[in-house]
């Protein structure tokens, strides 16, 4: 069989072992969770001034907020550096 065949058939394997809970070498990247409210409230905004700054649908940040549904991608790594460095961020969209 060709290398390359070879190659995908031991990352499966791997990835197969890794999601048995078995000891692989797989390295897993998870973002933080972020409490959106905790947030919002520690930048001191509201609702509608932290939609707004941060370009996030209101009716989505009150979902967040309620625990309806989890940021996820590329929102939940935004939330992740407003909430290391919040001022340079709002520095970066000033």
């Amino acid at each position: 069989m060709s290398k390359a065949f070879e190659s995908i058939k031991a990352g499966l394997s791997e990835a197969l072992a890794h999601a048995g809970g078995k000891r692989t070498t797989v390295r897993e990247h998870r973002i933080a969770h972020v409490d959106v409210r905790q947030l919002r409230a520690d930048i001191g905004l509201t609702q509608e001034q932290f939609s707004s700054k941060f370009g996030i649908s209101l009716p989505t940040l009150r979902h967040w907020e309620r625990g309806d549904r989890k940021p996820q991608g590329a929102a939940l790594v935004l939330l992740n550096v407003i909430a290391k460095e919040p001022k340079a961020v709002l520095r970066a969209l000033a």
